[in-house]
């Protein structure tokens, strides 16, 4: 048998081996050095851009109908969305900047800035709602963090008492704010740990009581009547609800004006506590709560650490909710 063909053949194997090999190699170099892609939105894919580059096309009735929809996508709600876009078209004329005008509807909307209203001659009563999950027991113990850092005297009120681990959870979170918590077992009547919250906070001198509720109830009472029953013994105790906040998470988009109506049409709410705006929540509930049930966003929550809850600013919203 001649050897050299086979030899010759080896050999043609081998080279095409190395070569396959230095390719790869050049390859993965390449990829290694090339610049990453940006893996959040830019600056030019936010809906402010995305307003300008729609209107600047050219206006038309088609035109509003397209803006409308984009801002109902960012969960700005249906009502909302056809009044910004009425009153931008009322605004709009050649050579406008169409994302500062809806940047100036949109603060228009939220109207001024409201913080929470306490009292500084009594003890101050804020009574917080919201459904299990939007994020309650972390967005009282970031309040308490909040007006203890402000020189308050806080304490807290257990009085979910149907949820499990409820207190366990807001234990913790007392803790962590330097807050005094009055709390009972598991099953209590949530009415009368408020009851007994309030005349211990009058007792020790503390200038703001916050009263955790019960998001659902494992009995036959309905939830807004044992709502509203906790406070009317908050006032028997001889104290006096400022502020009744109700917490949405940010990311439920319209759902969250639908749990909003239901806790503003039983407890008279004052103000909301937006959660998880951290996330991909789009944030465009705040003008739907506000154009449809007229209730001010008072506090935004921006993570999971104790000093991640803000007084909210509607003017720093909308240009997040532009640049989104």
């Amino acid at each position: 048998m001649d050897v050299l063909p086979i030899l010759l053949i080896v050999a043609a194997i081998g080279a095409l081996v190395l070569l396959g090999s230095v390719l790869v190699v050049r390859s993965m170099r390449v990829r290694a050095t090339a610049p990453l892609k940006p893996t959040t939105p830019s600056r030019a894919d936010g809906l402010g851009s995305r307003v300008r580059a729609l209107v600047g096309g050219g206006v038309g009735e088609e035109t509003w109908s397209e803006l409308e929809g984009l801002l109902v996508k960012a969960d700005v709600g249906p009502r909302a969305a056809a009044d910004l876009v009425a009153r931008l078209r009322g605004r709009f004329e050649a050579g406008a900047d169409p994302e500062a005008l809806l940047r100036e509807e949109m603060v228009a909307i939220m109207g001024p800035d409201e913080d929470l209203r306490l009292p500084a001659d009594r003890l101050g009563v804020v009574m917080v709602v919201g459904v299990n999950g939007s994020g309650k027991t972390t967005t009282i113990g970031k309040l308490a963090s909040l007006l203890s850092a402000g020189g308050k005297k806080v304490s807290l009120a257990g009085s979910d008492t149907f949820r499990a681990a409820a207190g366990e959870q807001l234990n913790v979170w007392a803790d962590r704010a330097g807050a005094h918590i009055v709390s009972q077992q598991r099953g209590a009547d949530p009415a009368a740990v408020a009851f007994d919250a309030v005349r211990s906070a009058i007792a020790r001198g503390s200038d703001v009581l916050i009263v955790d509720t019960a998001g659902r109830l494992h009995t036959k009472t309905p939830l807004m009547d044992e709502l509203a029953k906790v406070r009317r013994v908050i006032e028997k105790a001889g104290a006096t609800v400022d502020e009744t906040l109700l917490v949405l998470d940010a990311s439920t988009g319209q759902n969250g004006v639908a749990q909003a109506r239901a806790f503003t049409d039983a407890v008279e709410v004052t103000g909301v506590a937006l959660t998880k705006m951290d996330g991909s929540a789009k944030g465009g509930i705040v003008l739907a709560v506000r154009e449809e049930l007229g209730v001010p966003v008072r506090l935004v929550g921006t993570g999971e650490s104790l000093g991640d809850l803000e007084p909210f600013r509607a003017r720093t919203f909308a240009e997040r909710l532009l640049r989104g």
